[in-house]
């Protein structure tokens, strides 16, 4: 490997981990060298199939590999903050998978390695790299709908696309190891983060959030509703989540069906699809001036948005640029996800500043 090639390690090799591969096929500038698992098996099939040198069953070993540059982090949330602060005082950059920690003091922590060490640390959200979305921001800022006044999201799970192992959901629906629920933290985070993509800053937000039971005690958020005030303009914002067990969604990732709708003075965009499929129709359409405009040419593999996401990162540590998430930006982020959380318990609406 030459050494302007930046060697990349990996650690966790669970579902996610062959989306976060795309990003690198192709590329002259980057090469996935080393991984890490606690499962062998998982790790050596990883490394076989994708002809991946070196593997490791401890991901110190990995963090220590003067041949690694770049750290990506693919691990359940209870233990970012621990081997992202390692890497990052090891001078590794580090790709943080979201929700990045799980809770805004030890998010601190993790930023205040990755200044002490000069390195980049990025948040990983690939649903802003999903290109749906990134033409729905670039309609918005080019004024197509107006001045936005409203944007309304909703999430639909249910049963089909990926088999979601047992141990995959134990630790989902464990707070101490995800920090929240599954729909509105971990899953959430990916939403909120759209949000305040496509809108700008949020100053306060009100949730209302139920459970369901699965089973030996443990339960999941939903069905929850968000509602949130953005901090600049009067422009207001709202997400539901709902998981309707018994439905079948046609995915080739996770059931769930995603669905925005922003609104300005004049006009409505529709971003119609993320992880499934249930409407077969265009995935944005763009109502203005009585007509209605249907973009058929955009990419909606979600998969897409992981290959976007990780060449954005590339591309920004190859120009000396901030990428995004940045790690203000992720804070902030996490930040919305808690406070909804809170509201819920609470009985009140939250300001975002408020969560620290």
């Amino acid at each position: 490997m030459s050494k302007d090639k930046i060697g990349v390690g990996i650690i966790g090799c669970g579902r996610i981990f062959d989306l976060h591969m795309l990003g690198y096929e192709g590329r002259e500038d980057a090469s996935v060298i080393a991984i890490s698992d606690i499962s062998e098996n998982k790790m050596r099939k990883r490394a076989e199939e994708y002809g991946i040198p070196k593997i490791y069953t401890d991901y110190r070993d990995l963090v220590e590999d003067p041949a690694v540059q770049l750290v990506e982090i693919l691990t359940p949330h209870h233990l970012h903050r621990t081997m992202a602060i390692e890497a990052l005082e090891k001078g590794k950059h580090v790709s943080l998978q979201k929700p990045p920690a799980i809770n805004v003091r030890e998010m601190d922590e993790i930023i205040e390695a990755a200044n002490k060490a000069g390195v980049v640390l990025r948040i990983y959200e690939n649903f802003v790299f999903y290109p749906p979305v990134m033409k729905a921001k670039s309609l918005i800022d080019e004024g197509a709908i107006g001045e936005p006044l409203n944007i309304r999201m909703r999430t639909l799970s249910g049963k089909g696309g990926w088999e979601v192992p047992l141990e995959a959901w134990a630790w989902r629906v464990d707070e101490k190891t995800c920090g929240g629920g599954p729909f509105v933290f971990d899953d959430g985070y990916h939403k909120f983060s759209m949000a305040l993509y496509l809108l700008g800053d949020v100053e306060k937000v009100f949730a209302w959030m139920e459970e369901l039971t699965i089973g030996e005690g443990r339960a999941v958020d939903a069905p929850s509703i968000c509602i949130w005030k953005y901090r600049e303009g009067k422009k207001f914002g709202s997400i539901d989540f709902t998981w309707a067990y018994n439905m079948y969604i046609q995915s080739d990732y996770y059931a769930a069906d995603d669905r925005v709708e922003i609104t300005g003075t004049d006009g409505v965009i529709w971003i119609t699809r993320g992880h499934g499929n249930m409407l077969s129709i265009p995935p944005l359409l763009l109502y203005r001036e009585g007509e209605l405009k249907a973009f058929t040419d955009l990419e909606v593999d979600w998969g897409a948005s992981f290959r976007n996401c990780t060449r954005h990162l590339l591309d920004c540590l190859a120009a000396g640029q901030s990428p995004h998430l940045t790690p203000a930006e992720g804070r902030r982020v996490l930040q919305f996800a808690l406070a909804a959380i809170s509201s819920a318990r609470e009985g009140r609406e939250v300001h975002l500043d408020e969560v620290n």
